[in-house]
């Protein structure tokens, strides 16, 4: 599957300040849906290096309008995400139509289990958080992240990469690679707009190796290579 990320922030290091206003932020996740997306990942704070957190009502003042106007559009044909790594905006996200919570942070993933346990939704952890899962809050459907780019060297990133077949072993995997540095620190690119290629790679390789879901910004192309791909097979 394809997860399309929206980002509802200033300072997101790729699109930050494109989709703050609520109608062009769900004009932009209609266009990912016609586009091939499978999911949609609404984030309302900026996880890049050096950003400033954010208390959860901020994020929330954020998310909470284009969650509103998102949820009645896709009436359950497409999930919706939001990444978040608080418990009180998770709550709220989930009251308001979001079936996933794509939570980047180990600490909370306790509390999150239990919000998505309580309604119903799937979460999203990082992939060292599987061991601190209780048996007793086991029934909630889990992906596991490998988290590239979060404070990884190239070496890192790659061996994350690597382990993907072995995490599918374990549980759904998600990859978020997308327009991070890895493909800056493999080719030399400096620019984010020519990270297409490295980028669709990275996915292509994740779906060839058990990867049940790519997190990415331009939709159209992945979902354009991952037919192709698929038909080849």
């Amino acid at each position: 599957m394809i997860m399309g990320i929206l980002n509802a922030t200033p300072d997101s290091f790729s699109d930050g300040g494109r989709f703050m206003e609520p109608e062009s932020a769900v004009r932009r996740a209609a266009a990912m849906i016609a586009d091939g997306a499978d999911i949609i990942d609404i984030g309302g704070e900026s996880t890049r290096p050096g950003a400033t957190p954010l208390s959860w009502e901020e994020e929330w003042s954020r998310i909470e309008p284009v969650l509103r106007g998102l949820s009645p559009m896709v009436a359950g044909s497409v999930p919706i995400s939001v990444d978040t790594y608080h418990p009180e905006t998770a709550e709220r996200a989930v009251a308001a139509g979001a079936t996933i919570i794509n939570c980047v942070y180990s600490e909370p993933v306790l509390d999150m289990l239990r919000i998505c346990a309580k309604n119903s939704a799937e979460l999203v952890i990082p992939a060292k958080a599987l061991g601190s899962v209780p048996k007793s809050l086991g029934s909630v459907p889990i992906y596991i992240d490998p988290m590239i780019g979060f404070g990884t060297t190239r070496e890192e990133d790659l061996a994350l990469l690597r382990s993907v077949p072995e995490l599918a072993k374990k549980a759904r995997v998600l990859v978020g690679a997308s327009r991070k540095r890895i493909v800056r620190t493999l080719t030399g690119e400096e620019s984010t707009s020519s990270l297409l290629g490295g980028d669709i790679a990275i996915a292509l390789w994740c779906m060839a190796h058990g990867a049940s879901v790519v997190r990415v910004h331009d939709v159209k192309e992945v979902a354009q290579a991952l037919r192709v791909y698929r038909a080849l097979s």
